[in-house]
């Protein structure tokens, strides 16, 4: 007898993350150094504070989490000077997509977003019953024209990820704002903007502080990029009240630890920025030292501003799997809608240099 499980999910494609370094040592047999510039990581830890905040709290893991994250809601809303009841927290920014899902979608309704882009998007909607709808990129970006072109009276959503995952390019501020003044009342935009704290560029948009304003829409963040939580699954959403309480009747009790809360509050200490801010510098050195190596070996990376930089190399998981073999894991784009790329997130300096050595001996 066959099992009941719903039939939106026969559509779905489950998320395939970076393989571990554990795990590609075992299944290799690789006793070497292994390195990962796979997952958009950053190659930091926890800022100091942050690292001490979890020692304080480690002691009581025997209690469950403040299941509102009462204190880093508030500390997050007065950042983005919106009220706390704006503000939803989650176990990653994935967790918050999830919520936003449940919360919006009926089957039937459509989600417009550029392709190649981050899976979850796609994932999210099927499962709930809805129609996806694909606009293309314009080079490494969201292409915004192409994007509202597609928006029909079934649309319910909107994603603009800025800069795109995994091809790294960035939508100024003043083209978001005319797309997000040409969308219907009834389309909520969703900016996903995990990689924020990576961008200087004077021209990118900060989209929550247009909520504070009282746009409607949705800004993502998250601390597991250049606050380096990504073990810790922590990350939020800047939206307005009546989604944040639609959010709140779909997510779990207990979705974020008191460890991941803790850190993320210490990380938002105005003592932090500074740190923040170097980081910010040494990625953008390494960005450019692989972005250099890659073009000094005939390759054509896209521009991008985050930490990962996105090349065509033709096949890109057997490139990928070459690489892996040994002993750098680098991501292979096919599952983000791309087969003939592999992204590369930057690590550190010697971890770039790792890559860019073992990627010369492979291409001969």
């Amino acid at each position: 007898m066959p099992a009941p499980f719903r039939s939106a999910l026969d559509a779905v494609q489950p998320y395939v993350p970076g393989r571990p370094i554990e795990v590609v040592k075992r299944e290799l047999g690789i006793e070497g150094e292994v390195i990962k510039l796979a997952s958009n990581e950053g190659p930091f830890p926890p800022v100091p504070a942050a690292l001490e905040a979890i020692a304080r709290a480690a002691s009581e893991s025997n209690r469950y989490p403040d299941g509102s994250c009462h204190e880093l809601r508030h500390a997050l809303a007065a950042r983005h000077g919106v009220g706390p009841d704006q503000i939803v927290v989650g176990n990653g920014a994935d967790a918050v997509l999830d919520y936003l899902a449940q919360a919006l979608y009926e089957p039937g309704d459509e989600v417009a977003y550029c392709w190649p882009s981050f899976p979850v998007y796609p994932i999210n909607a099927t499962k709930m019953g809805a129609v996806c709808v694909a606009a293309p990129l314009a080079g490494s970006s969201y292409d915004l024209e192409a994007l509202a072109a597609v928006i029909t009276p079934e649309t319910k959503a909107v994603y603009v990820t800025n800069p795109n995952n995994p091809t790294g390019g960035m939508v100024t501020r003043d083209a978001l704002l005319r797309f997000l003044d040409g969308l219907p009342a009834t389309v909520l935009p969703v900016i996903d903007e995990a990689y924020f704290e990576f961008i200087d560029d004077p021209d990118y948009p900060d989209s929550s502080a247009w909520v504070s304003e009282g746009r409607r829409l949705v800004a993502i963040r998250t601390f597991s990029k250049i606050y380096g939580m990504a073990g810790l699954r922590v990350g939020y959403g800047v939206m307005p009240a009546d989604v944040a309480v639609a959010c709140g009747k779909v997510k779990g009790a207990f979705d974020v630890s008191q460890l991941a809360q803790v850190a993320a509050l210490a990380s938002l200490d105005p003592s932090v920025a500074p740190e923040i801010a170097r980081r910010r510098a040494v990625v953008a050195l390494g960005r450019a030292q692989l972005v250099n190596g890659l073009r000094a070996q005939g390759l054509g990376p896209w521009p991008a501003v985050a930490n990962f930089v996105f090349v065509p190399v033709g096949d890109g998981l057997g490139l990928a799997q070459a690489l892996e073999r040994r002993g750098v894991i680098v991501r292979a784009t096919a599952g983000f809608g791309d087969p003939t790329a592999i992204r590369i997130t930057v690590g550190t300096p010697e971890e770039n240099a790792r890559f860019l050595s073992t990627l010369a001996e492979i291409r001969g």
